[in-house]
């Protein structure tokens, strides 16, 4: 770690993501530069193209060209560039020299302390090159050869133009005018823009757009055409017939015992919808005891608001629209589950809870971006981590991805405590990292984690037992019913089987196996199932007869009996 993290910090997850970029240090899609003062505008525009040729090459999102950071000796410098004139309006400079007026993602403005003092760095979030349109500035297209800048090969400038993946939400509906869109729908797109540039400017800029002018210029209208993605987010109801298959987002509510309680089926246009299903969720006070060192309970609600509607925009924004099905949000008592059409585009979960994930394409990149403009998802590749870290801080189990179904994707949110025994050791060590919480949540719902995972949360002492009987540490059993509860988890020690089966053969002269059985089965651990008990006892038996302890009275093994040798 190069710079220590507050986790506190508003800009806490930013700050992690510059330091592991650090740690992996300068790549074709990332880049450092001290930048003092000033830099020039032309460099900036070559490594802004030569960047989001090579993400796209890598099938990535995304790229970093970053400055404040010295590149002889990887250290946190800071750099004054821009500090008073602004970055906004360099946006604006870049897109008017780039191919198709791209610019960046977003400009972030960070501050870690070093040695003491808080040291500005500015990281510029580099787009990856649109599918089969190379990134050119000023008329030429750059590549980098690892650290090196250049020209873009022939052979990738070919092989980006020859792409033939298309995002579906630019796509064009036909016999849609933008007639075919909600009034009402257009005006809070407006609102949250505003509000998520948060710049005077910007807002008035955007007051006095017309609403073609306003969904021109974030694409969503191409050429006079609606787009996919515009009748997604504002396109009016009474229209969803010029889509293949109208979206349909469906709310159902589980009783206790499994059954139908009520549903409701919500259509476009979905930035409005979104809201009215997010209104249906009961959202209960929940209490309870993350630690025994207190009197007094936690009192929160069962689900983080914050968390809800990021994974329902999740769900709109990743979801294939060409398969047809619907966006499910099932309610249960103790938990929520979202499921959408389409599949995972990481293929698993844990690579996207490292800080320095960089997502793949999204399958619908400019619904996805518009969603982004108005404030309804996070494309910083953040948000997936966001829901994990507000379920840690909680001290509720993590959320589960179920990615075993074709064609769908599905997680659930918990919005109560598991097993206390979890929730105490989260409390006792807040400063444990997502990745390392995800194997420990996997042990409290005893799901299967690889044996280099088991042997990390061994050294870290927070759990016990052997595959795939492990389970948490005594650590977190500070109470008198955890502790006998742990006890019967660990259970004894084998030489203490033994001596019950010794003192039973001298007592009573034999034993067979099935007196052996109602002897010790009782006292074996609680997390072994019958069968492994059986073959607990199997395995004791076998070793003190090894060892000349004990030997059957014949060779009959269904009628003999063990006896002291």
């Amino acid at each position: 770690m190069f710079f220590f993290v507050d986790n506190n910090d508003p800009n806490a997850e930013l700050l992690q993501i510059l330091n592991d970029l650090m740690f992996r240090w300068e790549s074709e899609v990332v880049e450092f530069k001290e930048a003092n003062n000033d830099y020039d505008k032309g460099k900036i525009g070559k490594y802004f193209s030569a960047i989001s040729n090579e993400a796209n090459l890598k099938g990535l999102q995304f790229g970093w060209l970053i400055f404040g950071v010295r590149n002889k000796d990887r250290k946190v410098v800071g750099s004054d560039y821009r500090s008073t004139k602004g970055l906004d309006a360099l946006k604006y400079e870049i897109s008017q020299s780039t191919t198709g007026g791209i610019s960046f993602i977003e400009i972030f403005e960070v501050y870690p302390v070093v040695d003491g003092d808080k040291k500005r760095v500015v990281m510029f979030q580099i787009p990856s090159a649109a599918t089969a349109i190379p990134t050119g500035w000023n008329g030429h297209y750059y590549g980098r050869y690892g650290e090196s800048l250049g020209a873009l090969s022939v052979e990738e400038l070919d092989r980006i133009r020859g792409q033939e993946k298309k995002d579906w939400s630019r796509q064009i509906v036909e016999g849609a005018t933008i007639n075919s869109l909600d009034e009402n729908a257009i005006t809070v797109a407006r609102e949250e823009y505003k509000r998520r540039m948060n710049k005077q400017h910007i807002s008035d800029e955007t007051d006095a757009m017309t609403d073609m002018e306003f969904l021109v210029k974030h694409k969503l209208i191409i050429n006079g055409k609606v787009t996919n993605a515009a009748m997604i987010l504002l396109g009016n109801g009474d229209y969803d017939y010029l889509l293949n298959s109208p979206p349909q987002i469906m709310w159902r509510l589980y009783g206790s015992d499994g059954n139908d309680k009520g549903y409701e089926i919500f259509c476009i246009p979905f930035i409005t919808e979104a809201e009215q299903v997010f209104k249906q969720i009961r959202n209960l006070p929940y209490r309870y005891m993350p630690s025994q060192t207190s009197l007094f309970p936690a009192d929160t609600q069962q689900y983080d608001t914050w968390i809800l509607r990021e994974l329902l925009n999740n769900c709109i924004a990743h979801a294939d629209y060409k398969v047809g099905n619907r966006i499910y949000v099932n309610e249960f008592e103790d938990k929520i589950k979202f499921t959408n059409p389409g599949t995972f585009l990481p293929g698993t979960i844990e690579p996207v809870l490292n800080v320095s994930y960089n997502p793949p394409f999204y399958r619908n990149q400019l619904l996805a971006e518009a969603m982004y403009k108005f404030y309804m998802i996070d494309t910083a590749s953040m948000g997936i981590r966001k829901v994990f870290r507000i379920q840690r801080d909680k001290f509720f189990p993590m959320p589960d991805y179920d990615l075993s179904t074709q064609n769908q994707v599905s997680v659930e949110v918990y919005g109560k405590v598991i097993d206390e025994n979890y929730s105490r050791l989260l409390f006792n060590n807040r400063e444990f990292d997502l990745s390392t919480v995800y194997l420990i949540d996997r042990i409290q719902k005893r799901e299967p984690i690889t044996k280099e995972a088991v042997t990390y949360l061994r050294k870290l002492g927070v759990i016990e037992g052997r595959l795939p009987n492990v389970y948490i540490s005594a650590i977190v059993a500070e109470g008198k019913d955890e502790k006998a509860q742990y006890i019967k988890n660990k259970g004894l020690d084998e030489a203490y089987y033994r001596q019950l089966i010794i003192d039973y053969i001298t007592q009573f002269g034999k034993a067979s196996r099935a007196d052996i059985r109602k002897l010790l089965f009782s006292k074996l651990p609680d997390v072994l199932s019958n069968e492994q008990k059986e073959n607990k006892i199997k395995n004791i038996l076998k070793v003190m007869s090894k060892n000349g302890v004990i030997q059957r009275d014949s060779d009959n093994l269904r009628t003999s009996n063990w006896i002291i040798t």
